[in-house]
């Protein structure tokens, strides 16, 4: 696990984005998350599409999750924001980019068809995570199986208000989502976690130092053999080896 600490959350999109924009170029099959960590990598890409300096006509992407009874259209879907944030502004065939179901009529079979579409696709070459401050992954909450495919999940309460920013009210919140399993996103090539704000500083410490467990589904990413983890000062203040994370960084051979 690399885990790259940068000064600002600035610090933190601009050194996403290098590494996306190489596999851009490369047409790779990206794994897109959504939330507010994201954003300012997204804006990154968008930039640097716009000054003609990476293209993502040959990419295809795979969003982690979506909201269980939210229309495509609805402002709050992952479906439409993640085109109202990034794809839509940049040179993405818009066919290409999938996400779960959300308005199935049966949306376990959505979920067994969108894990199935992952794997014929030929998998996830990087995979965008963000983690939640229960330590949450896609929306794989704690007490999620480290081995899961795609599934229908309930939200933790933690969850629903965090994300209530985003709606009128908690209430408004759906309960149930469609989410990558922990298995599936293990598939994926190459995982690039980012976190940013105090708020995430015990989340990323748990991913990167404690046990691994259920009840800290990120955790799972200790298993991986490509994760690269980038944080602000922030969110990585509880890394009690930051001294050492800061000494690697610093001295890695070039890749």
């Amino acid at each position: 696990m690399d885990i790259l600490i940068r000064s600002t959350p600035d610090g933190v999109s601009l050194a996403a984005a290098d590494i996306l924009a190489d596999y851009a170029r490369r047409g790779a099959t990206l794994g897109l998350a959504t939330g507010s960590t994201p954003l300012g990598t997204y804006r990154e890409l968008i930039r640097r599409y716009q000054a003609g300096e990476v293209s993502f006509a040959d990419c295809t992407a795979f969003l982690l999750d979506e909201y269980v009874g939210l229309a495509p259209e609805h402002e709050q879907s992952y479906h439409h924001t993640i085109r109202h944030e990034f794809t839509s502004h940049v040179d993405f065939d818009d066919a290409r980019v999938f996400s779960p179901d959300g308005t199935a009529d049966n949306p376990w079979a959505a979920a067994a068809e969108y894990e199935q579409a992952i794997i014929d696709s030929g998998g996830v070459d990087i995979q965008l995570l963000g983690i939640g401050t229960n330590g949450h992954i896609g929306f794989n909450e704690p007490g999620a199986a480290l081995d899961g495919p795609t599934h229908v999940d309930t939200l933790h309460p933690q969850t629903i208000s965090d994300n209530s920013r985003f709606f009128d009210s908690a209430a408004d919140v759906p309960i149930h989502v469609l989410t990558q399993g922990l298995g599936t996103i293990k598939r994926a090539g190459h995982l690039l976690m980012l976190a940013t704000g105090e708020g995430k500083a015990t989340a990323v410490a748990a991913l990167a130092e404690g046990p691994l467990t259920t009840m800290c589904p990120a955790s799972v990413l200790q298993s991986h053999p490509r994760v690269t983890v980038i944080v602000d000062e922030a969110a990585g203040s509880k890394l009690h080896n930051i001294d050492y994370h800061r000494f690697v960084e610093a001295n890695a051979l070039p890749r």
